[in-house]
């Protein structure tokens, strides 16, 4: 299934967690970490669980557990229980191959496995975001610019400037690794137009999904990382093409020489498309 938004719910509140997967985002995080208070953080388990156990949605079901350590065993502990609808959970504060692995503990402690969505969110976990994406569980990286950031005690602006390179190094490093790249949020969830913006930075750089916080974000993040009926007809040009000239001699489509750099581009357009039900 494509990861083309992934939309975070706080895991204490049971109404938004049973209709966040009407919002249409292709996976729906279910929080413990960040979004919920530490004196919440009981009742939240017992709450996501309880959801869990009686949901059955067409898109992936996540968790996002707090950092490995007895608080990440707690939240596997509770959710776990009886019979829940789960498909992967997300690990937050990676910052190296290690904790992945300690995560995969637990898990196999639990008697659960499990695929695991890798948040890579500091200097630590950017300079090894080649070791975590490559560890055997993880199935997808994701960078948080925000906490990243911090860390660094770089400004945040506008532009984003102060974290394109560790943006770049997630991505690079996802794709490396054959694994999905997932963007960071975009925080003003009320500025629709600087949040297409900043989607199509980030389909630029090679990402394949970004992360979300309301669910009036989704639809334009989907919109976003589906190709328009223009761009697929070029690429389905671009192949055809190919095609027919089995490899022989120079292609060329829309009066462009096609090489193979542009036809790894227009592979990927046309499985963006089929991802998104759009061919």
């Amino acid at each position: 299934m494509p990861r083309r938004s992934v939309l975070f719910t706080p895991g204490d509140k049971p109404d938004k967690l049973r209709t966040a997967p009407d919002s249409g985002a292709d996976v729906v995080v279910f929080d413990l970490e960040d979004g919920v208070a530490p004196a919440a953080k009981d009742r939240a388990r017992t709450v996501v669980n309880d959801v869990l156990c009686d949901i059955d949605p067409d898109c992936e079901v996540c968790v996002r557990v707090n950092p490995t350590g007895i608080a990440a065993d707690d939240d596997l502990g509770a959710v776990l229980s009886g019979d829940p609808r789960l498909d992967s959970v997300m690990l937050p504060k990676v910052s190296d191959a290690d904790d992945v692995e300690t995560l995969v503990r637990l898990l196999a402690e639990h008697d659960a496995d499990l695929p695991v969505l890798a948040l890579v969110e500091s200097a630590a976990g950017v300079l090894h975001a080649e070791a975590i994406a490559t560890a055997d569980a993880t199935d997808a990286l994701l960078f948080g610019a925000e906490d990243y950031a911090a860390d660094v005690g770089a400004t945040r602006t506008a532009e984003g400037t102060e974290v394109v390179y560790a943006r770049q190094r997630v991505v690079a490093a996802a794709s490396a690794a054959g694994i999905d790249a997932i963007d960071t949020l975009y925080t003003d969830f009320e500025d629709a137009k600087g949040l297409r913006q900043d989607t199509e930075r980030g389909i630029e750089m090679g990402y394949d999904g970004k992360m979300t916080i309301h669910p009036q974000q989704v639809t334009v993040v989907n919109d976003a990382f589906t190709p328009s009926d223009e761009r697929l007809a070029w690429a389905e040009r671009v192949l055809d093409a190919r095609a027919d000239a089995d490899g022989q001699g120079v292609v060329a489509v829309d009066g462009e020489m096609i090489d193979a750099p542009l036809v790894a581009q227009a592979e990927r357009i046309v499985a963006r498309a089929e991802e998104a039900g759009k061919r």
